[in-house]
């Protein structure tokens, strides 16, 4: 197999993402300077060529139950905990579903003070469909509690061919706010990336 060098690999990435051509300027080193032809600087595009930023549009609004946390330790990345999702609801323009018991919100606290939120877990819609959900995201708060500086998650989806099958062709990013039911349950609001 042949070896491709840094020079072609970056410029047939930047070919590929439809940056245009690569300027092929090089310094004593023997490396590509600049960017993108016709970027200011030979680093950024200017703004009239920058892809449009998407939109986000609401896919549902949700509130999920859980149980006390698990501890399971410190580990070399920080303090690790296991919450149980024991049951909750979603619902909006294109779906309504519970969300099953059986489900698990992997946290670890890291060193500096932020929460990483891994929740893998099951909805059924109201029509029966099964849609397993995997939720990764980000929580910090100063005061360790509601409310959060930054909650902020981006769940993926993998659905069953047919009328639920736009989950699986978009971004989706999330937030998350306290639920009725402080501190076993939240809230949150899941958008579509457009």
């Amino acid at each position: 197999m042949k070896k491709i060098g840094r020079r072609a690999f970056l410029g047939a990435a930047v070919a590929l993402s439809g940056g245009g051509a690569v300027a092929q300027n090089t310094g004593a080193n023997g490396l590509a300077e600049g960017g993108p032809a016709g970027s200011e600087g030979g680093r950024f595009l200017p703004p009239e060529n920058r892809p449009a930023a998407p939109k986000a549009v609401l896919a549902y609004d949700a509130i999920a139950f859980l149980e006390k946390e698990i501890p399971h330790g410190k580990t070399p990345y920080g303090e690790r905990y296991r919450v149980p999702i024991v049951g909750g609801r979603a619902e909006g323009p294109d779906i309504k579903a519970r969300i099953l018991p059986g489900g698990v919100d992997w946290q670890l606290m890291r060193a500096d003070g932020y929460l990483v939120i891994e929740a893998d877990y099951f909805m059924e819609t109201d029509d029966g469909a099964p849609i397993h959900v995997v939720n990764r995201g980000l929580w910090h708060s100063a005061t360790n509690d509601w409310p959060a500086d930054y909650a902020v998650t981006t769940p993926v989806f993998e659905a069953p061919v047919g009328k639920y099958d736009w989950l699986n062709r978009y971004i989706f990013t999330g937030t998350v706010a306290p639920g009725p039911d402080q501190p076993l349950s939240v809230r949150l609001a899941v958008y579509k990336l457009v």
